[in-house]
């Protein structure tokens, strides 16, 4: 007689504890904010494997031993419930993606015609007639627009103000707002008690710091500090990226501390790679077993 197969609920703990007891711990390492590439990566590489540890589990089950030990009713139940259990998850996940995507686009589509509307002219920026320093960009596939108020471009010094705008254009180049386009939907996909909201937080901080790095290809880090606390007090609107957004505290500490950590970018990048072989492993090879 065989041992139980333990593959699905290892599977199941896996991608509950990617979900959540996994990010919140991360999110309490500020040292990952110093390699923020790396630090990414491994974010987005818990984010996918706990997607890929939650549809493995259930098609691990309902795939797996207890069906080949169990071929008659008992077994068939196990298997529509696995599968059951699979295409909720899997439901969720598009549903959840749908709704977000549907409501980011309808937002900046909207913003991107109000702004074109009320906003004037200045080179490629669109500046708004508003007494509070801010600056943000709306990303599109071909209606990008960085916008800048008209209190940024009379308080910021130039090479500030260049500093800030290499910030907005690198969130676009990057296509950082897919990025926490997907955070975002996986967050909304599953219940808080099973979800955390250290991921979104993380990653919305690790894409203004990643911009910030960009920015310092075409200014100093002191004007970009200084021109995050000018715009401290700005709100940008829904759906856009703004310079003065995520902690602005953390992002000056981490401007002031830019020594290469290459060990550490290493070892996260190892990270990222080991944690989205295990859930792909613990899938595969069953059922490669099963044919030798």
């Amino acid at each position: 007689m065989t041992g139980v197969d333990l593959t699905p609920l290892v599977l199941g703990a896996l991608a509950v504890a990617l979900a959540g007891p996994v990010p919140a711990l991360m999110a309490r390492a500020s040292r990952l904010h110093l390699t923020p590439f790396a630090a990414m990566t491994l974010w987005q590489a818990v984010a996918l494997a706990a997607v890929l540890a939650a549809l493995g589990a259930g098609l691990s089950l309902a795939t797996g031993q207890t069906l080949r030990e169990e071929p008659g009713p008992v077994g068939g139940v196990v298997a529509v419930l696995a599968l059951t259990v699979t295409l909720v998850v899997a439901a969720r996940l598009l549903l959840s993606g749908h709704r977000v995507g549907t409501s980011l686009r309808t937002l900046r589509r909207e913003h991107r015609e109000q702004v074109d509307l009320v906003a004037g002219r200045h080179d490629d920026l669109h500046v708004l007639e508003h007494d509070v320093p801010v600056a943000y960009c709306l990303p599109g596939v071909a209606h990008s627009r960085v916008v800048v108020s008209a209190a940024t471009l009379e308080h910021l010094e130039p090479a500030q103000l260049d500093a800030v705008l290499a910030h907005e254009r690198a969130h676009l180049a990057a296509r950082h707002d897919l990025v926490l386009e997907a955070f975002t939907v996986l967050h909304r996909a599953f219940p808080r008690w099973v979800s955390s909201d250290a991921a979104l937080r993380e990653v919305q901080l690790l894409v203004e710091i990643l911009a910030d790095r960009a920015a310092l290809k075409v200014g100093r880090a002191h004007d970009l500090g200084a021109a995050l606390l000018a715009m401290a007090h700005g709100r940008v609107p829904a759906g856009s990226m703004g310079a003065s957004g995520s902690d602005l505290v953390e992002r000056v500490r981490v401007l002031a501390d830019r020594r290469p950590r290459r060990a550490q970018g290493v070892a996260l990048v190892l990270a990222s790679w080991a944690v989205l072989v295990l859930p792909t492993a613990l899938v595969v090879q069953p059922w490669l077993a099963s044919l030798g």
